[in-house]
């Protein structure tokens, strides 16, 4: 059984027991997460697609970490001006391992 939920203004494939990286949401460690934007339904039987979202699916989740990405570097240069700049950004993820979908 899989389902496709979206999070973050991007979509995610889960399956119970999954370790997912999203967009950073808002809670602790231990915390659970419903994620209601479901979009597509399968299990070994039949296979359900939301128009744009299925009404009843639920996909539930618990936080295991709040972590940040490594580090991303930006780099500009402007030829023969000795212009030169370096700056970096670590972007915030949450890490959840999916617990169940409901249906």
């Amino acid at each position: 059984m899989y389902a496709i939920v979206k999070t973050g203004g991007k979509q995610y494939k889960v399956s119970p027991g999954d370790i997912l990286s999203v967009e950073k949401i808002k809670g602790s460690i231990g915390d659970t997460i419903v994620f209601e934007e479901v979009l597509l339904l399968n299990d070994d039987q039949k296979t359900e697609v939301g128009r744009p979202l299925l009404g009843n699916a639920k996909v539930t989740g618990e936080i295991i970490k709040q972590d940040k990405l490594a580090k991303t570097i930006i780099y500009k240069s402007r030829r023969r001006k000795g212009y030169q700049k370096k700056t970096g950004h670590r972007q915030p993820v949450t890490r959840l391992k999916i617990k169940e979908i409901q249906f």
